[in-house]
């Protein structure tokens, strides 16, 4: 069976997912088959028959494969929904178990000189970073204001979440697309929504080979985070800063009240 692109994405997922490369080949291989037995998954798979039978007997424990004890044995994979939801049950499992070690190890002091000095940090990749960003608006009790240069940056859980902002709380959305802009304003209307004035922000002053901005978030004008995202591979980068009088974070409030037009309350530092 030659391998295709989805094949070798469905083998990759399942290696991130915890399996190992026989185990992932092997249960790709019997999740299209009725069945099998080692000597024809091996040839499917092209996993030496040996090994065949050691990864289906850890995919038999793990529930994912069935095996009729009859000669020679037969192999079948379960159900596709019964076998994500396994995946996920194990993978949320993991995660939880993860967090209780983390939290159970506490906390350790370093006598480190140096280390108050440092006020800002980096940050890569998408998830991450939205992570991140959802949280530095979560702790929001004054004022956010987010800058939007990419679409792809206005995700559904993010509308929603400065949707249930508090009512007390100012929110102000910007970005350099008008389009963006609309859409702030159809899907987040307690927002106030502009195009900024920042040159930067528009797609056609930045030249192809550039990297773009892809979002500019301040809150309650002390805690900042600004992403980058690389037009090559669309890999999302960021720095974030905590500290009213910190550098970059006057730049940044400074910056922003060029941008947002008869903007009083950014105007004022």
């Amino acid at each position: 069976m030659k391998s295709d692109a989805t094949h070798e994405e469905a083998v990759s997922l399942l290696q991130e997912l915890g399996l190992k490369e026989y185990e992932a080949k092997c249960f790709v291989g019997l999740s299209r088959m009725s069945s099998g037995t080692a000597k024809g998954l091996s040839e499917v798979t092209e996993v030496p028959r040996t090994r065949v039978y050691d990864a289906v007997r850890i995919l038999e424990a793990k529930g994912l494969v069935e095996v009729q004890h009859s000669s020679p044995q037969q192999f079948r994979a379960v159900p596709l929904s019964e076998a994500t939801e396994t995946l996920q049950d194990q993978y949320e499992e993991r995660v939880e178990r993860l967090q209780s070690a983390l939290h159970a190890m506490g906390s350790i002091e370093v006598d480190d000189d140096d280390a108050t000095l440092q006020e800002v940090w980096s940050l890569t990749g998408s998830d991450a970073i939205a992570n991140r960003a959802a949280g530095i608006i979560g702790d929001a009790t004054e004022e956010v204001v987010l800058v939007i240069g990419a679409e792809a940056i206005l995700t559904d859980s993010l509308i929603q979440q400065l949707n249930s902002l508090d009512p007390d709380t100012e929110l102000i959305v910007g970005s350099g697309s008008a389009s963006i802009r609309d859409r702030v304003e159809r899907e987040i209307p307690r927002a106030t929504a502009y195009l900024s004035e920042l040159d930067w922000l528009h797609g056609e002053m930045i030249p192809e080979e550039d990297t773009a901005v892809g979002r500019l978030l301040l809150v309650d004008r002390s805690a900042m985070l600004v992403s980058s995202i690389d037009p090559q591979t669309g890999d999302e980068q960021a720095i974030f800063a905590t500290g009213l009088r910190n550098g970059l974070i006057v730049i940044a409030r400074r910056l922003l009240s060029q941008g947002v037009v008869e903007m009083t309350p950014l105007q004022q530092d």
